[in-house]
């Protein structure tokens, strides 16, 4: 018999979007619901596909989020899995330690939430079986994998574990081990959550992170999936499943040559309607090129956005969360004038180390000012501090030289 399990992890039911784009209210409105929306569509695509088994490996709720609400439209969700037959198994992760609704739920009976302790539990009759551990504490130091039973003999293991493995970029270290030691386990796939970013580690035996299926910010780009186990004659297939309502992106516009305003437009509409597609999409659009209009285009930054604003509009499901300019005017001629000649001293002093330092310990006290999980989306590590200061140091003296020139420059 074929056997098809689901497998999803980090869905931070409720937590919303967060984006600027977001104050936008008729995006607001349609993707305010979207972490709820790809749980139903999973839901959705667990009934009308035959799958036996949804596996959520951790974090199925937001810290922060303390809705009954929440609560009550998951005990409906699991209802309607409940009614096809589809049996739950669900681990605790960081997130569901910190949330108190997340052990007073009364859930249908087809939802098995394993404790801290560890379980395994067979699915149905089949000779499959379901293990896991689920956090105890908000945090766990230490290794989940001592807590594990052995796999049982003559049947296909499926191991459930909320970890950081060695390590992720923008991630606290939780439930530490090493992909060598989740291979070495004996079971035959591990439906890991807590990394929010897709990656296969392995294939022999399945080390699989999901991803979360719905990004909340530009940091969680991309499309979303969860990930379907097929298993024929003991053997395991995998394929993805999407599960994105609202995604965000990153995108260029070329505007190499454009002589004209009307050529602008035309090439904004097409940069975008490449992104158009089925569901929607946040933006973060940036042109680029080499262009005589590269001034003009900055001194009118705010005409353009709106005008941008109103093509994604015209498209539908599209929305510009942030535009970066980043064209240049043709090399010649550049120098050859008071401006260019103020232009090359300010890109001079830029470049030098004792503004770079100043301007770094200004950007430090910002950052000191957010939360330490937007301070890793910003700048996770020093050479993207310095990336980002150069940047910000060049974008300045643009902006300034583009005031200066005026727009019939």
């Amino acid at each position: 018999m074929t056997l098809r399990i689901l497998h999803t992890a980090d869905l931070h039911l409720d937590s919303p979007l967060r984006s600027l784009a977001m104050k936008d209210e008729r995006l607001a409105a349609q993707v305010r619901s979207a972490s709820r929306q790809a749980l139903e569509n999973m839901v959705h695509f667990c009934i009308d596909e035959d799958v036996h088994a949804f596996l959520i490996a951790g974090d199925l709720y937001d810290g922060q989020e303390r809705s009954a609400k929440t609560a009550a439209y998951l005990a409906s969700q699991m209802l309607r899995l409940e009614e096809a037959g589809v049996k739950v198994f669900y681990i605790k992760g960081n997130h569901d330690a910190e949330n108190p609704i997340a052990g007073e739920i009364a859930l249908p009976p087809n939802v098995h939430v394993f404790d801290g302790r560890g379980g395994v539990v067979q699915l149905g009759d089949h000779p499959v079986y379901i293990h896991g551990v689920s956090f105890r504490d908000r945090v766990a130091p230490e290794s989940l994998l001592p807590k594990y039973a052995p796999p049982e003999p003559s049947s296909v293991n499926i191991a459930m574990m909320h970890t950081s493995l060695n390590g992720a970029e923008g991630h606290d270290p939780y439930a530490p081990c090493s992909v060598a030691d989740l291979a070495g386990a004996g079971f035959d796939y591990w439906a890991l959550g807590h990394v929010h970013k897709r990656q296969v580690h392995g294939q022999n035996p399945w080390i699989v992170m999901p991803g979360m299926p719905q990004g909340r910010d530009i940091g969680e780009a991309g499309p979303k999936s969860a990930s379907l186990l097929t298993i024929e004659a003991g053997q395991i297939a995998v394929t993805e499943v999407p599960t994105s309502i609202v995604e965000f992106r990153t995108c260029e516009c070329n505007l190499d040559g454009v002589e004209t305003d009307d050529a602008i437009r035309a090439a904004l509409r097409d940069a975008l309607r490449a992104q158009a597609g089925e569901g929607a999409a946040i933006l973060r659009l940036r042109l680029v090129g080499q262009t005589d209009l590269a001034w003009q285009i900055r001194q009118l930054a705010d005409r353009w956005r709106e005008e941008i604003d109103a093509l994604a509009e015209g498209i539908g499901g599209l929305w510009v969360e942030k535009l970066t300019i980043d064209l240049m005017p043709p090399s010649r001629g550049v120098a050859d004038s008071a401006v260019g000649e103020v232009h090359q001293l300010m890109a001079d002093i830029s470049a030098e180390p004792g503004f770079l330092e100043g301007m770094g310990k200004e950007l430090e006290q910002i950052l000191a000012l957010l939360p330490a999980e937007r301070r890793r989306e910003i700048a996770p590590d020093e050479a993207s501090q310095d990336a980002l200061l150069r940047q910000l140091s060049e974008d300045a003296v643009l902006s300034m030289v583009a005031k200066m020139r005026g727009q019939g420059a």
